[in-house]
């Protein structure tokens, strides 16, 4: 798994854990749906920290909860 799959999974967890759709999800961060899809399209490269940024606004949460879970602890060095 890498560093942008992990993001996709973790946007997938909150978002089921607190019953919200994509879509929904978008309106609240205000961003477009089609940002919240790209999140988890495999071809789209790369996502934006001032994205998840927005997405942690709209889950109230900070971006130090967002990336405290053991989802990104065994992620490994994406060197390229």
């Amino acid at each position: 798994m890498n560093v942008k799959q992990a993001v996709a999974k973790r946007i997938e967890y909150l978002c089921k854990e607190r019953g919200i759709a994509y879509n929904e999800l978008a309106n609240i961060c205000g961003v477009t749906p089609s940002t919240i899809y790209s999140i988890f399209d495999d071809r789209r490269k790369n996502i934006t920290l001032s994205t998840v940024k927005k997405i942690c606004d709209g889950f109230e949460i900070t971006l130090g909860e967002f990336f405290s879970h053991p989802l990104f602890d065994a992620l490994g060095q994406e060197i390229q």
